[in-house]
């Protein structure tokens, strides 16, 4: 394997760490504002809370190092990606700072605050939808290079129906996610009411991601015609991901190992997540920028492998240290120990 191939295979990794971690973040963020909404805060209030509260400080990690790790591997992605990525990145950053302040104003103001939560589950849910457009913008016909700089065609963007594909799939993966998660983290604090509300709520967005998941590859067809056949090499490994997905659903519908069920859809996500990146090599942005076209030189690019997989081999045991302290001890998710984030 040469260093670019590793090294975009590590930030394909943070970013699927992101992605999920993520998700179940962003997810329990807007499930806790809608209970809020639909007067169901006495079901799913202290069991998302109890999740949130030790967790999201960790979400972004993953996010940092994955931006920092593509300028660094790939420095030319800054010239082609900083300006046309200026409008959402920017809106991603302002959802951002909305997520956090949440915290400051649930500790030191009014807690349970209709207004408050409404913000941090919109945010929650627009983060992933903002950010998701980096992916569109990739696969190309976006960008027109004027007087050699890259300018983003925004109508083009936003009346895109590949768009709005994934868009939609962002939105829709990202409740999915979080819900299965919550559905074994409240069955975990024999919380019958909240499981049954939570599988019932995975299961209503488990049909729009494989619906959306499809449509994406439908659009790609006629978008971008190469990264489709691509994407025909690697089927089985979308196979995969389908049969995990139809496993997930089995689990949730016989209401049975509500763990084994996320296992599944962690795998599900991951052959897919990494099928799409494996069937969009070598581009970074097609067709102007591949991974070998714009690669650090060697020494920097070893000394990023050695300390991202080392930043890898620190997160990990961290976010098991924390599952162990906090989202399954017994004593701390059922709402009787004294842990505090």
């Amino acid at each position: 394997m040469n260093l670019e191939i590793l090294g975009i295979s590590v930030l394909w990794t943070f970013l699927f760490g992101y992605i999920v971690v993520g998700a179940i973040d962003f997810g329990a963020g807007f499930f806790n504002a809608y209970s809020l909404l639909t007067g169901k805060q006495r079901i799913l209030t202290k069991v998302i809370q109890r999740y949130l509260s030790p967790v999201w400080e960790v979400t972004n990690v993953f996010l940092v190092f994955f931006f920092v790790g593509i300028i660094g591997f790939f420095p030319k992605t800054a010239f082609y990606y900083g300006t046309t990525l200026l409008v959402p990145v920017s809106i991603g950053v302002v959802l951002l700072a909305i997520r956090g302040s949440y915290y400051a104003f649930e500790t030191y103001g009014a807690r349970g605050h209709k207004g408050y939560s409404f913000m941090y589950g919109l945010a929650g849910l627009l983060i992933p939808a903002s950010l998701s457009i980096v992916l569109t913008i990739s696969e190309g016909g976006f960008i027109d290079m004027v007087n050699g700089n890259p300018v983003l065609d925004y109508w083009k963007l936003f009346t895109s129906p590949l768009t709005w594909a994934i868009v939609v799939l962002s939105i829709a993966a990202t409740l999915y996610i979080s819900a299965v998660f919550l559905t074994w983290y409240a069955n975990k604090a024999n919380d019958v009411e909240a499981t049954n509300l939570l599988r019932k709520y995975a299961l209503i967005w488990a049909l729009p991601t494989i619906i959306t998941a499809g449509g994406i590859i439908f659009e790609l067809r006629k978008h971008n015609p190469e990264h489709y056949a691509n994407i025909q090499t690697f089927w089985p490994m979308f196979l995969i991901s389908f049969i995990m997905f139809i496993g997930t659903v089995y689990l949730l519908m016989k209401k049975i190992q509500y763990g084994w069920a996320f296992g599944l859809l962690a795998g599900q996500f991951a052959f897919a997540f990494f099928g799409y990146g494996a069937s969009h090599y070598p581009y970074l942005l097609y067709p102007y920028l591949t991974i070998y076209d714009s690669f650090t030189n060697p020494a920097m690019a070893i000394s990023l492998i050695v300390a991202f997989v080392l930043g890898l081999c620190l997160l990990i045991p961290s976010l098991v240290l924390i599952m162990r302290l906090f989202l399954f001890d017994k004593k701390y998710v059922r709402g009787k120990g004294n842990h505090h984030a």
